[in-house]
């Protein structure tokens, strides 16, 4: 027979929510995972009843109720539960009658259906993303070969040409050639792997704060919610500030095209995540970064595809700084994704905060 303290950490660590209720259908214990996904302290709604926690439809509460009295359990699908804190959670749940210790209770089983739509859409992301890449890498090697070409004829030419004044012709090829190539290598995102360091968040959003106020000169509003608490991650800092600067300034140059700099506002905000997944990988912790701005919003015909290279909401973009930015992201084993509508866009960059298997701190050379 298995301890109970065994019995009690074996539940704690599952990633399935898990409620126990008494025959009154009050609290008697919750696993972590539940009070990650109903947003709540365990202790604090101990004995409460279940409707305190979230509200269902009348003959949901009818139903468990009959599980009580009737010893009849039951299985719910795709129910849309209010949450205490006012939001909403869609969930598929079962109820199954317990009796134990000469009493009766009723253990909830909660699966958020909401998480695993967005584990489909990030693997569906992250596929993307590495077509993408593979996509870039052979395009960049099938322009860049002859590019080289051309720019070295050009040269072998001007050396030949009688008149220095007709140089000017094969100057003009020589830098289209170099200009071609700088566009392809900023496709092709950081040259080096992350050089990881321990750092703390506030410092790559702090110094970010810093460059958009001296490019604004104060004029746009920018509002820090942070989490003090969040422990440093593992990450290379110049990339992770030019990651986030690419979302900021993106935001900033949509404001200022829409409403002007001074209506604008932008806010950064930092919270942790327990036991959250990226692609294949279970995290036991994650900083998540949201950048949120009140601009006209991302095009919807765009917004499936803005983190491809090249594809821009601006005239005079590039389409490359989100690129970029996921990229680096990736290679800090993050994830990112955007949220947008006319008045409210979020980029929420996910970071593992501790260091992954196959990282080492690289050396500066």
């Amino acid at each position: 027979m298995l301890p109970d303290r065994f019995l009690r950490q074996i539940l704690d660590n599952l990633t399935t929510a898990v409620i126990l209720l008494d025959a009154r259908l009050c609290v008697s214990y919750m696993n972590p995972a539940a009070e990650m996904l109903l947003a709540v302290s365990g202790q604090r709604v101990q004995q409460q009843p279940i409707s305190e926690l979230f509200t269902d439809s009348v003959s949901a509460q009818d139903s468990m109720q009959n599980a009580v009295d009737n010893a009849h359990p039951f299985t719910k699908r795709e129910a849309q539960l209010l949450l205490s804190n006012g939001s909403s959670l869609m969930v598929d749940y079962s109820v199954t009658p317990i009796m134990a210790s000469e009493r009766n209770w009723v253990l909830m089983e909660l699966q958020p259906r909401d998480r695993l739509l967005r584990i489909t859409k990030e693997e569906a992301q992250l596929s993307k993303q590495e077509v993408t890449k593979v996509l870039v890498r052979g395009l960049a090697h099938e322009i860049k070969n002859p590019l080289g070409g051309i720019r070295g004829a050009a040269q072998l030419l001007a050396r030949e040409l009688p008149e220095d004044n007709l140089k000017d012709y094969t100057d003009v090829i020589i830098e289209e050639a170099d200009r071609l190539r700088n566009l392809v290598d900023r496709m092709l995102g950081p040259y080096r792997p992350p050089n990881l360091r321990p750092i703390n968040i506030h410092e790559i959003t702090e110094r970010v704060c810093s460059l958009i106020e001296a490019e604004t000169q104060g004029i746009l509003r920018l509002r820090r919610d942070y989490d003090p608490s969040i422990p440093e991650l593992m990450a290379d800092r110049e990339q992770l500030i030019q990651a986030v600067l690419n979302i900021v300034r993106n935001a900033m140059q949509a404001i200022a095209g829409y409403s002007g700099l001074e209506a604008g506002r932008i806010t950064l905000r930092t919270r942790t995540l327990r036991q959250f997944t990226i692609g294949q990988t279970r995290h036991r912790l994650v900083c998540k970064l949201q950048v949120i701005d009140n601009g006209p919003g991302i095009p919807t015909e765009i917004v499936d595809s803005i983190f491809y290279p090249m594809v821009s909401g601006r005239a005079d973009g590039t389409g490359l700084g989100l690129s970029i930015t996921q990229n680096i992201i990736s290679q800090h084993h993050g994830l990112i994704e955007c949220d947008s509508e006319p008045g409210h866009t979020v980029f929420t960059l996910f970071l593992p905060l501790e260091q992954h298997p196959g990282d080492q701190t690289h050396e500066p050379s």
